[in-house]
């Protein structure tokens, strides 16, 4: 009762900073606001607290703290069953209700945020540019017409709104200190988020630049203020920089882009870095603490995915398939525990250096204790690279096998067994989208094996799984002795593979595993001891590495601006009291660039990290000192087991394979929903976007989430899409 206790608690306050945060949004370009916080300023600056550190504990902290609480909540939550999914009215929101090759497949809680963020977006430019309109005052430096004033206001003010959209725009892609992992949205899926921001970002902050520049050029001071960086006030020339650096950026990310050349959309990507620097010189540091808490928190995840990386390892042995799939078999350490449908991000120096690449991992952690494993199907470059590399090696003589050194971050995934939440669960699967469900499989025997009541294992299961070529059929090997149903088994699974570019009859499924065989097994040697994958940190240590990162650069911040910035105090003593606020709160800009104070939040930062790196490695060293991996007896057991599987026993023959045609879904449906009786089904999908637009289709159509008032029990069928390349 404590732990549940504890956990509505942190439920409650990250719902109540959360609010804070939003309303602080909201309130900002109001009169009331802009008197209020200028009050709040000025009493502060005379504390040592100052300005500086009110605006980052009010407009930045809050966010931080949410991902701090968030860490501590889903460990709390992290590897408990929970109850089975109850239908309510408001779980039909969380199912497809737009299937659509444009802008792909929402759910009703995505449409209702897109709507209240527009709706904020409208309220912030409505409210800025109707007072700016009401009190418009000719420019000194420059002399514009009164259209011509008010198109530079409404183009300041598209300013403001791309400014909103970089506010959110790296939380989605965090994955340590993921924020969207406490709302149960992984990393793989909230990437798209992170594209509608950067997409609308990036429309804004071009309409800004190019209105502004537009009258500039009209008004012939063009030349005069391009190149201008001016001692205080907004430095136009960062701007720009910061415009072209975001543009490059993202025409290298679409997708005509980003699939066919993926090495140029990942290294423009990291101009980040520029792109940041120089919003930060342009929009001033009040400007960039509203957005700095995704970057703070960025950089933070960056810098513990960098020293998770460390040290590398190496592959144990790997198993080429004839559909030009490889397997590669990692070490693990036996405390590593991940859920199914996890993904991990791999880089292999030896192919590249920089290049990171997501796969899903096939293997159970509650069975293989010492070994991970995972499925590359090998299209792109770097693939195609790690392939013929392994072949390679099947040629050269055992003593001549040169070892491939990898550099592992994650396992990242759901933090409980959700596959367990449904009564039935129906998995749709293409290609090498089979991946994330035989981590589901293989976790299956485990389950029914724990004698916890809290482990209630679907009744049924049927797996879909279509192929162009019957050697796809082969990656199921290892999931083969599930495959047998065997009595004692508590969940009853059925198998329907549909091989699309090929016509042949009377193969069974037990037949076309056995043709398996030709898979070839790679053994690396290895010589001395090599470190095993422990994964992230603790998520105490995280929560506690993000605390000590935040006060850090607090402390710093307060200690250079009290140093460097003037307090421009007034000695005299023979002012007013309301004299001496606007002398104080006019000093810092008059007696100093307004640029120096930006330089301070980037060297408090630059310390923070540094600091915060320093705490990190040496967990990192104590944690790898202490489970150092016995990698002899690992390479030499482990290893050969599992890279010898065989197909043991008689396949069911109930299994069915088809030849020639793709599957009509909708019958497949249709037949499993008179199985189950209306029963609450998890409905699992990996493959082509075209697969999972007609599967949410499917879904929305037939479930009876809507129907909750009759009385005959429809059934609930609850989307969910995994996607394992980014």
């Amino acid at each position: 009762m404590g732990k549940a206790a504890v956990v509505i608690l942190l439920k409650v306050l990250m719902i109540l900073l959360s609010t804070a945060w939003l309303s602080l949004w909201l309130l900002k370009p109001t009169n009331l606001w802009t008197r209020k916080w200028k009050a709040a300023e000025s009493s502060a600056r005379n504390t040592v607290f100052g300005y500086y550190g009110l605006d980052f504990t009010v407009y930045t902290f809050p966010v931080i703290a949410v991902a701090m609480i968030g860490l501590v909540y889903l460990k709390l939550q992290s590897w408990g069953q929970r109850n089975r999914q109850i239908r309510s009215s408001t779980a039909a929101f969380s199912n497809p209700l737009v299937t659509s090759s444009l802008v792909g497949i929402l759910s009703g809680v995505e449409i209702l945020s897109v709507f209240l963020f527009i709706l904020f977006l409208a309220w912030t430019f409505y409210t800025r540019i109707s007072h700016d309109f009401t009190k418009l005052t000719p420019m000194e430096s420059l002399k514009l017409d009164l259209w011509q004033l008010k198109f530079l206001r409404v183009a300041t003010r598209f300013g403001l709104l791309a400014e909103a959209c970089l506010a959110l725009l790296l939380l989605p892609i965090l994955r340590e200190l993921a924020v969207f992992h406490i709302l149960g949205i992984q990393f793989e899926a909230s990437v798209r988020y992170h594209i509608w921001l950067g997409t609308a970002m990036i429309c804004f902050a071009t309409f800004h630049g190019a209105s502004t520049l537009f009258i500039w050029g009209v008004s012939h001071y063009i030349q005069d203020e391009i190149t201008k960086w001016q001692r205080t006030g907004r430095i136009y020339l960062a701007g720009e920089i910061t415009l072209v650096v975001g543009l490059v950026m993202w025409i290298t990310s679409l997708p005509q882009i980003r699939r066919k050349r993926f090495e140029i959309f990942y290294y423009m990507h990291h101009l980040y870095i520029i792109f940041l620097v120089f919003f930060l010189l342009h929009a001033g540091d009040r400007h960039f603490y509203m957005i700095f808490a995704g970057v703070f928190l960025f950089c933070l995840d960056k810098l513990l995915r960098i020293l998770q990386s460390w040290p590398q390892t190496h592959i144990l042995s790997a198993r080429l398939y004839p559909c030009k799939v490889v397997e590669l078999i990692l070490p693990k350490d036996t405390g590593l525990k991940y859920t199914p449908t996890s993904i991990t991000f791999m880089k292999i120096p030896s192919i590249s250096r920089f290049q990171w690449h997501s796969f899903s991992i096939t293997s159970s952690s509650t069975i293989d204790h010492h070994t991970m494993s995972v499925l590359v199907k090998c299209d792109g470059r770097w693939t195609t690279s790690l392939y013929d590399n392994i072949r390679a090696q099947l040629d050269s003589d055992a003593d001549k096998m040169k070892p491939i050194p990898v550099a592992i971050e994650g396992p990242y995934g759901p933090s409980s067994l959700t596959f367990l939440r449904y009564d039935n669960l129906l998995l749709v699967a293409g290609g090498i989208g089979i991946t994330p469900f035989l981590s589901i499989l293989h976790e299956i025997p485990a389950t029914q094996g724990n004698g916890s009541s809290r482990y209630r294992l679907p009744s049924r299961i049927q797996l879909i799984y279509v192929v162009k070529k019957s050697q796809y059929i082969g990656l199921l090997q290892s999931a083969s002795s599930l495959l047998q149903n065997h009595p004692s088994n508590k969940c009853h699974l059925k198998l329907k593979v549909f091989v699309t570019q090929e016509k042949q009859c009377g193969a069974t499924l037990g037949e076309m595993l056995n043709e398996a065989s030709q898979v070839q097994s790679v053994h690396f040697g290895l010589k001395g001891p090599i470190y095993a994958i422990h994964g992230p940190q603790s998520l105490y240590w995280t929560a506690a590495l993000a605390g000590i990162a935040s006060i850090t650069f607090l402390v710093f911040l307060i200690c250079f601006n009290h140093i460097f910035v003037p307090s421009g105090k007034n000695t005299s003593g023979h002012h007013s009291s309301k004299q001496a606020v606007s002398s104080k709160m006019k000093a810092p800009k008059e007696k100093s660039p307004s640029w120096v104070a930006d330089i301070l939040i980037i060297s408090s930062f630059i310390i923070s990290l540094a600091c915060t790196s320093l705490v990190a490695i040496v967990l990192r060293w104590r944690r790898l000192k202490k489970e150092e991996v016995p990698l002899v007896s690992l390479k030499e057991e482990k290893v050969q087991q599992l890279s010898s599987i065989e197909t043991k026993g008689v396949v069911e023959e109930e299994h069915e394979v088809h030849f020639g045609g793709r599957p009509n879904l909708k019958d497949e449906f249709s037949k499993f929903l008179n199985e189950t009786n209306g029963s609450d089904i998890g409905v699992l999908v990996s493959g082509p976007e075209t697969m999972k637009e007609t599967v949410a289709s499917l879904c929305q159509q037939k479930s009876g989430c809507f129907q909750i008032g009759n009385k005959e029990k429809k059934p609930y069928l609850s989307f969910h899409a995994l996607t394992f390349t980014l």
